[in-house]
């Protein structure tokens, strides 16, 4: 065993861990410290400061405690409870606490900083502004960070990142301020400076926790996740005790598949904070990836009773599909309306969806549509989409990509056969398909992955001439390519969890993206989920989406993407002939082993008998269809729009063109 360091030595070898970021470590090197010497006042004030770091409050305020005994005019750790006893809303005993750090040591900025957030948090304003005061004079600097910060809270974004910048001019390694600038970016969409800033701030302090979940948070916007669980994992480390960070963790981990690891960490969550409503909802969703409904069900039931007033909750019961919501569970969200304005926009939205639901569960279909009706103009209010962009977007794709130059740069991309794309409009099948094709042997099902988009949008990076994505496409090489392919697979990798040779991407909205998908990936297979118009449409209609669709919120502008879809695949099937399989529902589950011999025969996988009964396949589904596609196969989803069909004229008017392209499925379910 290595001789015990010299007191000086040790305290320098504990604040050398933590500067390292190995904070978990310096608890531990300081612990042993402590229990050799009782007496050794800074090692147990700097063990008190690492535990509250850790967040780990009783056992940092037993040692603060301890440390202000043997060392009564030792100023820091009382200023270390004084932040502690803050942090825990014990404002009388911080003002306390805090007035003595300030009288021992007059010119320590950061305890008068702390005195007046406890004076404001026992509603002593004018000696709260004192305070802050003699903080400001004798530190410049914070008293900028404070007004810019201010100026944040509030919303002038604009104002608050010019004061942020200045004082990086001034002050170019603070990293409080760096942190702050990079949320305003990122709120902006600015993710290439965010990222910078955030990385420079954690590598100037390796141990601030709050940067590091900004960073993780970060990454988990853009789908970057291997690279979030990373920095959420290291936020943990940091302060094992907080909630938060586990909480971000578990939302990473089950998008990935990894969902007995995020069952593990929201179930972590919960033991650190039981009412923690975002963890019983969370595990709620994961445990309905994995088919354990009566866990997922009481799951959302604690939720609701945490948290009663969160209609999402309510919705995710609504939206296990075989479920349905009780008497009192509809009184329940009819008076939580009843308090509109006790509610968030959103909690709204979710409790009228669930309402238009349940009632539509009961047969009561127009007064489901009167709920529909609320809950979707509700929601296209919060939305941004633009039509008219589409159509535009559309244009584009179709003139960039046509017959000759698809035909020139033909088998140049990557040469990998193991991605099976399912795409289409949403409620249209897709979910059957990949649980139908994940089945196999073979083929592993990875839900819907955000990748192929955004590697199709990465050409516009550092584009200074105007010329994005789709143009910017006839630019590339058969080494460009490959390269996109390469990049493709490599992000969708991290939601691999076998070795089987193939993998389904069931993104749906993917089905613009088929030409640029052809020219990375040439031996990807390409399957069209088709439905019916009215009944894929009105499926949209019907379901409140966690995040993206953005066009299904209104009937017309519903019928008008469908209109934009069909001239999309027609396109596709005239410059790329043969090179989608289309799949119509109706035809699925009419004539379904004709259809699967199909399905198998395309994507080149002998048959096996799983494919046939994919209902009693154990794997997660992360979408609406998950518990619908652990039954067997039926049909009485076909013409579902025919309870509605007297709200659905504007609907049917849109999609006039097309209907009649269908008319052999009008028959089926008369």
């Amino acid at each position: 065993m290595a001789e015990p360091l010299e007191p000086q030595a040790a305290f320098n070898h504990a604040i050398h861990l933590i500067n390292s970021g190995r904070v978990s470590a310096a608890a531990a090197f300081c612990r042993d410290a402590v229990e050799r010497d009782p007496e050794d006042v800074n090692m147990t004030a700097l063990l008190g400061a690492i535990l509250l770091k850790l967040r780990e409050f009783e056992a940092a305020e037993a040692h603060l405690r301890r440390a202000i005994e043997l060392a009564p005019t030792f100023a820091k750790p009382h200023e270390d409870l004084g932040r502690l006893l803050v942090e825990q809303g014990r404002a009388e005993e911080a003002v306390e606490v805090l007035r003595a750090a300030t009288r021992l040591d007059p010119k320590s900025e950061t305890a008068l900083f702390t005195l007046g957030r406890a004076l404001s948090m026992a509603g002593d304003g004018d000696q709260a502004d004192a305070a802050f005061e003699a903080s400001f004079e004798l530190n410049p600097q914070r008293r900028k960070l404070a007004l810019a910060a201010e100026h944040h809270k509030a919303g002038r974004h604009e104002e608050a990142s010019r004061q942020y910048r200045a004082l990086l001019a001034e002050s170019p390694n603070d990293v409080d301020a760096m942190r702050l600038l990079a949320g305003i970016l990122a709120s902006q969409s600015d993710v290439e400076e965010a990222e910078a800033l955030l990385r420079k701030a954690v590598s100037l302090a390796p141990d601030y926790a709050l940067a590091f979940l900004d960073l993780g948070r970060l990454f988990q916007e853009q789908h970057r996740y291997a690279e979030a669980i990373e920095c959420f994992q290291r936020t943990i480390r940091l302060q094992p005790s907080a909630a938060k960070p586990r909480h971000l963790l578990a939302s990473t981990l089950a998008p990935v598949g990894r969902t007995e690891d995020a069952l593990d960490t929201y179930r972590q969550v919960l033991e650190l904070q039981p009412r923690h409503a975002g963890a019983w909802l969370g595990l709620g969703h994961t445990l309905k990836t994995v088919g354990r409904q009566r866990e997922a069900i009481e799951a959302y039931r604690e939720c609701i009773r945490v948290r009663p007033d969160n209609g999402e909750t309510y919705w995710s019961l609504a939206n296990l599909k075989t479920y349905q919501l009780t008497a009192d569970d509809m009184r329940a969200m009819e008076s939580a309306l009843a308090r509109a304005d006790e509610l968030t926009d959103q909690s709204a939205v979710n409790f009228l969806f669930a309402l238009a639901k349940a009632h539509e569960d009961a047969g009561d279909f127009d007064t489901a549509w009167d709920y529909y009706q609320r809950g979707n103009a509700k929601q296209r209010m919060l939305e941004h989409y633009d039509p008219v962009q589409t159509e535009t977007a559309n244009d584009e794709i179709i003139e960039t990509f046509d017959a000759a130059f698809l035909q020139s740069a033909a088998g140049q991309g990557h040469s990998d056969a193991a991605p099976i794309f399912v795409l289409g409009l949403p409620r249209s099948g897709s979910t059957l398909i990949e649980q139908i094709l994940a089945s196999h042997s073979q083929v592993e099902g990875t839900s819907e992955l955000p990748y192929l988009g955004r590697v199709a949008t990465s050409l516009n990076r550092n584009r200074a001439d105007g010329v994005n994505y789709p143009q910017a496409v006839r630019e590339l090489r058969a080494a460009h390519f490959k390269a996109l392919g390469h990049d493709y697979l490599q992000r969708a990798q991290v939601h691999r969890r076998s070795e089987k040779p193939r993998f389904v991407d069931k993104m749906p909205n993917n089905f613009p993206s088929i030409g640029f998908l052809h020219l990375v990936l040439p031996n990807a297979k390409v399957i069209d989920a088709r439905r019916y118009p009215l009944d894929a449409t009105l499926s949209c209609y019907r379901q409140l989406f966690a995040k993206g669709q953005t066009f299904v919120y209104d009937l017309t502008e519903i019928g008008e993407y469908f209109l934009e879809y069909q001239r999309l695949m027609d396109h596709w099937h005239e410059v790329l002939p043969g090179r989608v399989l289309t799949v119509q529902y109706e035809d699925l589950v009419t004539d379904f082993d004709r259809q699967l011999r199909r399905l198998l025969d395309y994507c080149e996988l002998p048959w096996e008998d799983a494919c046939a009964n994919f209902h009693e396949t154990d794997r997660p589904v992360r979408t609406a269809s998950s518990e619908q596609v652990r039954q067997p196969i039926y049909a009485k989803s076909i013409h579902f729009w025919r309870n509605y069909e007297a709200h659905l004229g504007e609907l049917i008017e849109v999609l006039e063109p097309v209907l009649p392209r269908y008319a052999q499925y009008e028959a089926i379910n008369r």
